[in-house]
């Protein structure tokens, strides 16, 4: 199976461009492996390995890196990623009844994808919005106060 950036183009291609656009530098990194994975959806074994070539970078630095940060995935998402604070704040004022809620909706446990590729559903420690907790953020697409009988109406907001 071939995997391509989301405009087409090869891993390999996509590496070049963002080395080319952050320049092939130990310190651009970050930026780098967040531009790949928004490209592609995820880091893959292909562009990891390629950006160790181009930046003389051990693989296994850019492994831990990638896994370390929520933001970065090195195995597919969903074209939508749920994240869903299990803080104690959120916990105390209903999260465990809204995440319930989301788990029976799509049918999902933490970290899986949909078979259909449309939904991943995460947990996170804290989104910074613990006033409003319940909390969840679709996207870059932010809910407060969340109740379990929102869940159904607000991801029918996603197509």
């Amino acid at each position: 199976m071939t995997i391509d950036a989301s405009d087409g183009k090869s891993i390999k291609e996509a590496v070049r461009a963002a080395v080319a656009r952050y320049g092939a530098s130990k310190d651009e990194l970050i930026p780098i492996l967040n531009e790949l994975n928004r490209e592609i959806g995820f880091l893959p074994k292909e562009a990891l390995d390629e950006v160790s070539a181009q930046l003389r970078v051990p693989a296994s630095q850019l492994f831990s890196v990638a896994s370390f940060y929520r933001m970065l995935s090195t195995k597919p998402r969903g074209k939508h990623v749920i994240q869903f604070c299990e803080s104690a704040p959120c916990h105390v004022v209903g999260g465990r009844e809204v995440w319930r809620a989301l788990q029976n909706e799509l049918h999902l446990f933490d970290g899986e994808t949909s078979a259909d590729g449309k939904w991943t559903l995460e947990t996170t420690s804290c989104l910074g919005i613990c006033g409003v907790g319940p909390v969840m953020m679709i996207d870059s697409d932010i809910y407060g106060n969340v109740e379990p009988t929102q869940v159904s109406s607000i991801l029918a907001k996603y197509h």
